[in-house]
């Protein structure tokens, strides 16, 4: 199969990086799972030498990956974490980070309880407001990171003018693209020098594989990234790698079907008594409706909503049937969880609430499920407050 520069985002997902098995003419990309290869002799070798540098299973992930996000070059990491931490190593002590203050919980302890104590320096804005983030620029800022949409209230960043801003002060513009996959937005493409995910989430869609991914488009990071992964060595593993390109050639359609049920899931919760607040961009009462309709296709099947107190959150949480309580997203069932407790019990109660990551808030990872029995559930779980 040929695959030319014209080939479009769902051909790019079944096709890009991969080739039939030349000895075997599979079509399925191999599981290579093997440490070392066979050498032809001294210095001749078939362009692999030690697993933890490459592998043909994880480099062909790479190459998919990469050709989703409109990159150069992708590199695979063993979690999503791995992946951000990789990235911070373009940074020397005494740099400055502009950072989304709604970012995950797990980004904010690394750069807070690791990272800070490396000399780097973080400040957190919102960066869905564009003068309060440039405003945060200093003459020592070299990367501004953005999470857009944040987990879990789901406010956007505009790629393309802070990107613009940016760039005016020489400052690396990277983005988590976890919580919107490339089906739904493409940084790069917009201005983003640097796109980062947890692959555990929608690009691998089945719930079972943890790994990370970034993706460049810039020379030097793809030459120090090279470097670092295998100096570093948190590789993603072969197995992982074969079980995410499984499901990146699902992800178009996948995603067709989480951005409807998504949206279906939160007009319901929007009109429903007893939910104080949704948060999804794909409402007209979304801050940010316009931005999203501008700068995604699609808004997920991620959303949040409130209740209003803990109790009644925990009620919500603990009678539903088909949603699962659990942590994580972007898989094809459903799951619900609690971010106050579970994904962001890292952030201190003051910072928390402040976001709006408060003890009434639900999170919602609305799967590809019927969306009449996912309603049906949010009902009956709702009629008990």
């Amino acid at each position: 199969m040929i695959v030319d520069a014209t080939a479009r985002f769902s051909t790019l997902c079944i096709h890009a990086g991969q080739e039939p098995d030349p000895s075997t003419g599979a079509i399925i990309t191999p599981l290579f799972q093997t440490s070392t290869y066979v050498q032809d002799g001294l210095g001749r070798h078939k362009g692999h030498e030690y697993a933890r540098t490459s592998n043909p299973t994880r480099a062909a992930l790479e190459a998919n990956v990469a050709a989703l996000e409109g990159g150069s070059h992708g590199f695979g990491f063993a979690s999503g974490m791995a992946a951000i931490n990789a990235v911070m190593t373009l940074l020397a002590p005494g740099d400055h980070v502009v950072v989304t203050d709604n970012t995950y919980g797990g980004t904010y302890r690394l750069f807070e309880r690791v990272l800070r104590t490396t000399g780097l320096d973080f400040t957190y804005v919102d960066t869905s407001i564009v003068e309060a983030t440039v405003a945060a620029f200093t003459d020592r800022t070299r990367m501004l990171f953005l999470e857009t949409p944040t987990n879990p209230v789901l406010r956007l960043a505009d790629i393309a003018a802070l990107s613009a801003a940016a760039h005016t002060r020489d400052i690396v513009v990277v983005v988590d693209n976890t919580f919107a996959s490339p089906a739904v937005q493409q940084p790069l493409l917009v201005g983003a020098d640097i796109v980062l995910h947890s692959t555990t989430k929608y690009l691998n869609g089945h719930s079972d594989s943890v790994g990370g991914m970034v993706v460049v488009r810039h020379a030097p990071h793809a030459e120090w990234l090279t470097f670092y992964q295998n100096a570093a060595g948190a590789i993603l593993s072969a197995f992982d790698s074969w079980l995410i390109l499984r499901g990146t050639k699902t992800l178009a359609v996948r995603m067709a079907a989480h951005n409807r049920n998504g949206q279906i899931v939160a007009e319901y919760l929007s009109t429903h008594a007893k939910v104080e607040r949704v948060h999804y961009p794909g409402l007209p009462a979304h801050p940010q409706h316009v931005l999203a309709q501008q700068q995604m296709r699609g808004c997920t099947g991620m959303v949040s909503f409130t209740v209003g107190t803990l109790d009644r959150a925990r009620t919500v949480l603990e009678q539903v049937r088909l949603f699962a309580l659990a942590e994580s997203l972007g898989g094809v069932e459903s799951l619900i969880s609690h971010p106050a407790t579970m994904t962001h019990a890292s952030v201190p109660v003051e910072r928390r609430d402040a976001l709006g990551v408060t003890d009434s808030l639900v999170r919602l990872s609305v799967g590809i499920e019927d969306v009449d029995d996912l309603r049906a559930d949010l009902e009956q779980a709702l009629a008990r407050l």
